[in-house]
C-alpha cells in the first residue's frame, strides 16, 4: 500500500470515528431524555406537586422498560442517520413518529402487564409531548447556534430590487437556506403602494432611484434584481443605479425561463448584455408552432452555426420525427450533435457533413430523408472578409441556396425557410447583395413550385459568431482598447433564441412567397454596446478601458434597414412580426442571370461577378450607405452619452 492510500485510509478512519462519536453522543442524549420525560409526565399529572408514593414507585420500576422500548423504536425509525448540524423538518417528523409509536407500544404493554395499576392514563399524553420537545429542541438550538456562527462570518447583506412575486420567492428561498449565505436587508420597488410594507419581515424602503444611497447607508454587499418581466429600458435604468452604487449585482432568469420551469427563482446570474440590449419578448403562438412542426422530418443547413445550432435545439424540443443536421464544419457538427444527443436522447438525429454547393450530396440526403421542412441557415456572413472574396460569397450564398432550393423542390419538401439578414436591404456590401439575390431567387421560385418558399429577415444576433460582442469581450479581457468603427454607427440587435423563435413561427404562418420581418424596436449605438460591456465587466469606459474609433470597414454602412421602400409592410396575426411585400422579378430573366453568375463563379471572374450582381440588385449602394434617412420601424437611437 503506497503513502497516498495510507493517508486516504487514515482519513476514512478518522471520519468514521467522528461519525460514531457524534452518533453515540446523540443516542446517549436521547436515552437520558426518556426517563426525564417519563417522570415529568407524572409531575404534570399531579399539577407540579408531590407525586403519591405508590405512583412514583411504579414509575421508577417501569423506567428500564420505557428506556428499552423507546430506545429500540428510535433506532428503528432512523433517528441517528441525521446530523444535528443540519437538523430539519424531516428529522422532526422522524422524532414525532418514533415517540408516537413508542408510546403506543408502552401503553399497550403496560396495560397488559399492570392493567395501568398506579399508572395514570394522562401520563401517556404528557410523556410523548415532553419527549418530542426534549429531543427536537436541542437539535434545532444546536443548528441555530452553528448557523449564526457561520452566518456572522460568511453572510453578505443583500438589497432586493423588486417587491413582487419573484422578489417574494427569492427572499423566501434566501431565508430558508442554511447556512444562510445571503441575508436580505431591504426591498426597493417603484410601486408607491408597496413603500413601507413588509414581505417575510423585510421592509420596502424606497424606489429604484434610491439604490446608490441605500447601498451605502445599509452597508449592502450584494444587489439582487428580482425583475424577470422587466423591459430592457427598465433594466438599463436599474443597472445604471447599481453601477453608481459600486456594489456587485446579480439578476433572476427571465420570466419565460421561470415559467417554463427551466430554472428557479434562486438561480441567480450575472446581468448580461442581452438584458440591456435584447428587445422585449415577442408573444408567439407556440401552440401553432408545435402543431405545425411536431412529428415532421426537418432538415437544417448550417446546423452547426450560431443560428443553426440554436434552431436545432428548439426544433428538437418540438419532437420532430427526424432532425437532419447538414453542416460543412466537422467540429461544429460534432459539437452540436453531442449537445443534442445529451439534451434530447429521445429525438432521432442524423448529422451529415456536406457543402450546400454539392448538389450530388444534397440529392442523396433529400432522397433518403425526404424532409417536410428545410431551414436554410448556411451562409457566409462576415462583411469585410467577403468584400475581397466575391466568388466564395456568391458560390455559398447564392449558388448554395439555389442547390438546396432545387433539391427541396425535386423531393417534395413542403416548406423551405430562407434565413436572411437586414444587410440584404439596400446592400452596400458583397455579403448583403448575395443574400438579397438569394431572397429574390426563393421568392420568385415560389411562384413556379409546389414548395412554400418563405424568407425570414432580421438584424444582428447578440453573441453570434462574427458579432461584435465576443470581439469586445476579448478586447476588454486584455485591458483594451475596445475598437468601434464609428461613433455614430448603429445596429439592430436581438438574441439568438428570439431569432430562432421568429423563424419557427414564420415557418408555420407562412403560405409561401412571404418575407417576414421582425419589428426589432430601435437601433442601438454600437458605441453604447461597447460602453455597457465595459461597465458589466466592473470597469469604467474611457478610464479603465479606452474606446477608439477605427473608421468604417469595407462594405459597412452607418445604419441597417429592415425593408426596402417598395416593400410596403403589412401586419400579421403575430404581434411585431410584419410582412414585407416582395417585389416581382421575371423568372426567365432571373434564371438566365443566375446561370451567368454560376459561369463567372467557375471561371473566377470577380469583376464580372460584381457587374452581374449589380444587375440583379440595382438598389445596391456604395459602402457607407446613403445620406437619406432609412426606412424603418423605429429610428430612435439609444444614446448613453
Amino acid at each position: 500500500m503506497n503513502q497516498s492510500q495510507n493517508v486516504t485510509s487514515m482519513k476514512k478512519m478518522l471520519f468514521s470515528m467522528r461519525h460514531l462519536r457524534s452518533r453515540w453522543a446523540a443516542m446517549v442524549h436521547d436515552i437520558l431524555m426518556i426517563p426525564v420525560a417519563w417522570i415529568l409526565a407524572y409531575w404534570l399529572r399531579y399539577n407540579l406537586s408531590d407525586i403519591p408514593t405508590e405512583f412514583i414507585t411504579k414509575a421508577l420500576v417501569l423506567i428500564p422498560v420505557v428506556i428499552v422500548v423507546q430506545g429500540l423504536v428510535f433506532v428503528t425509525f432512523g433517528l441517528y442517520r441525521g446530523v444535528w448540524r443540519f437538523a430539519s423538518i424531516p428529522d422532526l417528523v422522524r422524532i414525532v413518529k418514533a415517540v408516537f409509536f413508542g408510546t403506543l407500544i408502552l401503553a399497550f404493554g403496560i396495560f397488559i402487564i399492570t392493567r395501568l395499576h398506579y399508572v395514570p392514563r394522562s401520563v401517556f399524553v404528557f410523556y410523548p409531548v415532553l419527549l418530542i420537545v426534549m429531543l427536537g429542541a436541542p437539535r434545532f438550538i444546536y443548528r441555530l447556534i452553528k448557523d449564526r456562527k457561520f452566518s456572522a462570518e460568511n453572510t453578505s447583506r443583500v438589497l432586493v430590487v423588486g417587491a413582487g412575486a419573484a422578489g417574494e420567492m427569492l427572499v423566501r428561498d434566501l431565508l430558508k437556506n442554511a447556512p444562510r449565505l445571503h441575508e436580505p436587508v431591504a426591498f426597493v420597488d417603484d410601486d408607491q403602494y408597496k413603500l413601507g410594507k413588509e414581505i417575510h419581515g423585510i421592509r420596502v424602503v424606497g424606489g429604484t432611484d434610491s439604490i446608490p444611497g441605500l447601498a451605502d447607508q445599509l452597508a449592502i454587499d450584494l444587489i439582487l434584481l428580482a425583475l424577470p418581466s422587466a423591459t430592457t429600458e427598465q433594466m438599463r435604468t436599474i443597472v445604471e443605479s447599481c453601477e453608481q452604487a459600486s456594489v456587485p449585482f446579480r439578476t433572476l432568469p427571465k420570466l419565460q425561463d421561470l415559467v417554463s420551469g427551466q430554472t428557479s427563482p434562486s438561480a441567480l446570474r450575472e446581468v448580461l448584455i442581452d438584458d440591456l440590449l435584447g428587445r422585449d419578448p415577442v408573444r408567439l403562438r407556440w401552440d401553432k408552432v408545435k402543431e405545425g412542426l411536431t412529428g415532421h422530418s426537418i432538415l437544417v443547413t448550417g446546423g452547426g452555426g450560431s443560428i443553426g445550432s440554436e434552431l436545432c435545439r428548439q426544433l428538437a424540443s418540438l419532437t420532430p420525427s427526424t432532425l437532419i443536421l447538414y453542416e460543412r464544419s466537422e467540429f461544429n457538427l460534432y459539437s452540436i450533435e453531442n449537445d443534442l444527443r445529451s439534451e434530447f436522447p429521445h429525438v432521432k438525429f442524423y448529422a451529415i457533413l456536406g457543402d450546400v454547393c454539392d448538389s450530388s450530396n444534397l440529392e442523396r440526403v433529400f432522397n433518403k430523408y425526404r424532409p417536410n421542412y428545410v431551414f436554410h441557415a448556411a451562409a457566409y456572413k462576415h462583411v469585410p472578409m467577403l468584400e475581397d472574396q466575391v466568388r466564395e460569397a456568391v458560390s455559398n450564398n447564392v449558388i448554395g441556396t439555389k442547390c438546396v432550393a432545387l433539391a427541396a423542390q425535386k423531393y417534395g419538401t413542403e416548406t423551405f425557410i430562407l434565413i436572411s439578414t437586414d444587410k440584404a436591404v439596400n446592400p452596400t456590401n458583397v455579403m448583403g447583395t448575395t443574400k438579397r439575390i438569394a431572397e429574390v431567387y426563393c421568392q420568385t421560385l415560389n411562384e413556379h413550385s409546389d414548395v412554400q418558399f418563405i424568407t425570414v429577415r432580421f438584424g444582428n444576433v447578440l453573441g453570434s459568431a462574427g458579432s461584435v460582442v465576443p470581439l469586445f469581450k476579448k478586447q476588454i479581457e486584455k485591458g483594451g482598447p475596445v475598437t468601434v468603427t464609428h461613433p455614430d454607427v448603429t445596429r439592430y440587435f436581438m438574441t439568438t433564441s428570439e431569432a430562432c423563435q421568429l423563424i419557427l413561427q414564420s415557418s408555420v404562418i407562412g403560405k409561401g412567397g412571404e418575407i417576414f420581418v421582425l419589428d426589432m424596436g430601435e437601433p442601438v449605438l454600437v458605441r453604447y454596446l461597447a460602453e455597457q460591456l465595459i461597465r458589466l465587466s466592473g470597469r469604467k469606459p474611457g478610464q479603465d478601458i479606452k474606446i477608439i474609433y477605427t473608421g468604417l470597414r469595407p462594405g459597412e454602412k452607418l445604419y441597417e434597414e429592415l425593408f426596402h421602400e417598395e416593400e410596403n409592410l403589412d401586419k400579421t396575426e403575430i404581434d411585431k412580426i410584419m410582412l414585407a411585400k416582395s417585389r416581382k422579378v421575371n423568372w426567365n430573366k432571373l434564371c438566365t442571370t443566375i446561370s451567368q453568375l454560376e459561369k463567372e463563379t467557375y471561371s473566377f471572374d470577380e469583376d464580372a461577378l460584381r457587374e452581374t450582381m449589380k444587375k440583379l440588385v440595382p438598389e445596391q449602394l456604395p459602402a457607407g450607405g446613403h445620406d437619406d434617412k432609412p426606412n424603418k420601424v423605429s429610428l430612435r437611437v439609444i444614446n448613453n452619452g
